[in-house]
């Protein structure tokens, strides 16, 4: 249905002598168009999606991906599991150790299979942020073994085919890595997918590209140079001079617009025409997608399209910022090619880019108008060979997103257009485009309270990808396992080395809940094996800045000699931060200089009958400014502060002894207090 608006009619003029020349035709030079898109990664960034109802979690996905309906995006760039922190937290590896091999563990398989069921065009890219410690060091051979596993298990375990991987995350480079990857590539079946290197950032990103000048074997490795951030740090002309030599297509593979409203939707669209303007980029992956993360998490918010944190309710929130890949996705696929004459920058402000299908002559043109002065009018003319008819014209600005406006009809191939400052228009000879939405979407609502799970359920496990519901590991990885005893399931923290994080990491941990909760108590019965230790969490508040996830609130700590410790976990106090009475004050400020990452013992005792390989229950509560630690049922350590007066709850297998604990629980409750 068209809509229009009457403050628009007047947008689409007769032509005028003052306007800006524009020539299009279908001989004009251009780059072949690689795609659009978002990483699903890159931290644990659809973690809460898998714990969606349907048809709300279809409904999500279709938003994202689904062509001509909602961002339609054309390339999805996922990471590769690895176990550690990479932003939001860490995503399970398929390989936790040498010789372990689960296909079906953790959700990025199901969020790939779902996004190529929405859209079967949709080009499928990876790439690995963190690894396991297993492998040595990210340049390894075994690296390049664990890599082509995770291939051959998305091929054979679940039907899909990459059409790219990269060699690492921001990780710098290595040039024998990109050959071996490549060979092993070439040799166990994979001589189809691009390999792009090396997803860097700063000013030294490119430096690579002068040595693939002259190692020939190196250039050949690599099928596409790529780097991130190119709206903050564009290429330079002598970086494009050399792909240009070389004959490698850029790759920008991975941006981002921390931006709220409409101005996120035409910054997206201002950063996918300037990566091809400036810098030459044909293939554009901003970070993120869909934030399926809790909003305590670092970036919950920005950048994402779509907000996905209540799988509880069914709730969820579409922002503006889809709409600026809507602008771009419902109007463009891959293989289409660049008009470089219909892709410059506007004399009034703002920028443009023209691309043709080579095979039907159909073109679009995607304008934006960020911070111009003044309107502007823009004349076209269209040659030969493009497809006539009449264009359609979607229009978005700070008070309606994506709307449809009269149609153009050209006359004898030309027509002219006045555009208006911040503003984003797509005008193009394709039909169908539509604002996709869903009716009814169920209204929020808070973590549901009591809460309790006992993991017995979850049949099969490999139906939930080994996770249980609602939990977001910030490390490691807390898995659905077979009790110890034999009884049942629980779930155990997994991980047992320090991974090859992308991220400082810290204690291995999971959180759920609302970090709003204030009077309300956790507990979860605790398998200890020799060595271990184990702690239920509370009052979190935060978990770190996206690069380091340090918690701060508080743990409940019992280790397998009874040894129990009630800890705050916070950042440096300051003399009017410190808690406690005069004598505990006194042990904090001694220590009052340590920064993000500080630990403080609050209380702590010996608890007579603990051992390792038997089950014992930890609860932490919290009733106004008391906290209460209990083991087995029976109040075991006290502590009065409001520090953190409220936050979620989690669950914690700590580094003791400069050991990874690996621990198991089970009978997790969550209930408010009185």
């Amino acid at each position: 249905m068209k809509i229009l608006y009457s403050c628009l009619l007047a947008t689409i003029s007769v032509l005028n002598l003052s306007a800006q020349t524009v020539r299009l035709s279908n001989t004009s030079p251009g780059k072949q168009f690689d795609g659009i898109g978002v990483v699903d990664g890159g931290g644990a960034t659809s973690v809460l999606l898998k714990d969606y109802p349907e048809p709300q979690r279809s409904q999500i996905i279709d938003m994202v991906y689904k062509p001509m309906f909602g961002a339609s995006i054309s390339a999805l760039l996922v990471e590769i599991p690895g176990d550690g922190n990479s932003t939001q937290g860490s995503m399970p590896s398929h390989s936790h150790y040498r010789g372990d091999a689960n296909f079906e563990r953790g959700y990025i398989w199901w969020v790939m299979k779902a996004a190529k069921k929405s859209n079967p065009r949709l080009s499928l890219d990876a790439t690995s942020w963190s690894a396991p410690a297993w492998v040595g060091n990210f340049w390894s051979e075994d690296m390049v073994d664990y890599y082509i596993s995770w291939m051959q298990g998305l091929r054979e375990v679940h039907g899909l085919e990459l059409e790219a991987l990269g060699c690492h995350n921001e990780k710098g480079y290595n040039y024998d890595f990109a050959k071996n990857l490549r060979r092993a590539m070439n040799e166990r079946g994979f001589e189809d997918v691009k390999l792009h290197g090396f997803g860097n950032w700063g000013d030294r990103k490119m430096d690579f590209l002068k040595d693939m000048q002259k190692d020939s074997a190196l250039a050949a490795s690599l099928d596409a140079v790529c780097a991130h951030t190119f709206s903050e740090i564009p290429l330079s002309k002598e970086h494009r001079a050399i792909c240009e030599e070389l004959g490698k297509p850029i790759w920008n593979s991975e941006d981002h617009f921390y931006l709220p409203g409409f101005d996120a939707l035409i910054s997206i669209v201002k950063g996918f025409n300037e990566n091809y303007i400036v810098s030459g980029a044909t293939k554009v992956i901003n970070w993120y997608g869909i934030a399926g993360v809790y909003p305590l998490e670092p970036y919950s918010y920005y950048p994402a399209m779509l907000l996905a944190r209540e799988p509880w309710s069914g709730n969820y929130e579409v922002r503006e910022a889809l709409w600026g890949y809507a602008h771009y996705g419902q109007f463009t696929q891959i293989g289409w090619r660049y008009v470089d004459d219909g892709c410059k920058k506007l004399n009034e402000g703002g920028s443009m880019v023209t691309l043709r299908n080579p095979d039907s002559g159909d073109y679009s043109i995607i304008l934006e108008t960020k911070g111009a002065k003044s309107e502007q009018e823009l004349k076209f003319k269209v040659a030969k060979g493009l497809k006539k008819g009449n264009l359609c014209v979607w229009y978005s600005d700070k008070n309606q997103q994506f709307v449809r406006l009269e149609d153009i009809k050209p006359k004898a191939g030309t027509f002219s257009l006045k555009l208006h400052p911040d503003a984003v228009y797509s005008i193009s000879t394709l039909t169908g485009q539509q604002k996709g939405s869903f009716a009814e979407i169920p209204a929020s609502k808070p973590f549901p309270l009591p809460y309790s799970d006992d993991f017995e359920s979850y049949l099969p496990p490999s139906s939930y990808g080994y996770l249980p519901h609602y939990t977001a590991d910030l490390i490691g990885c807390f898995e659905l396992a077979e009790s110890p005893d034999h009884k049942g399931k629980c779930i155990r923290q997994t991980v047992g080395e320090h991974t090859l994080s992308w991220a400082p990491e810290w204690h291995h941990y999971t959180i759920l809940g609302d970090s709003a909760w204030r009077d309300y108590e956790v507990s979860a019965d605790v398998w200890l094996n020799p060595g271990d230790e184990a702690a239920v969490m509370g009052h979190l508040c935060d978990v770190g800045s996206g690069y380091g996830i340090w918690a701060k609130g508080y743990y409940l700590k019992l280790d397998d000699k009874g040894n129990c410790t009630l800890v705050l976990s916070c950042g440096k106090l300051n003399q009017k931060e410190l808690i406690g009475d005069k004598e505990q004050q006194a042990l904090i400020r001694a220590r009052k200089d340590v920064e993000v990452g500080g630990e403080y013992t609050l209380s702590s005792t010996k608890v007579e009958g603990i051992s390792a390989c038997k089950w014992h229950n930890l609860k932490l509560r919290f009733e106004g400014k008391q906290l209460i630690g209990y083991v087995d049922g029976k109040p075991v350590l006290s502590f009065t502060s409001d520090h953190y007066p409220k936050g979620m709850a989690g669950l914690m297998a700590p580094l003791h002894k400069g050991r990874v604990c690996t621990p198991y629980f089970d009978n997790l409750k969550i209930d408010r207090v009185n």
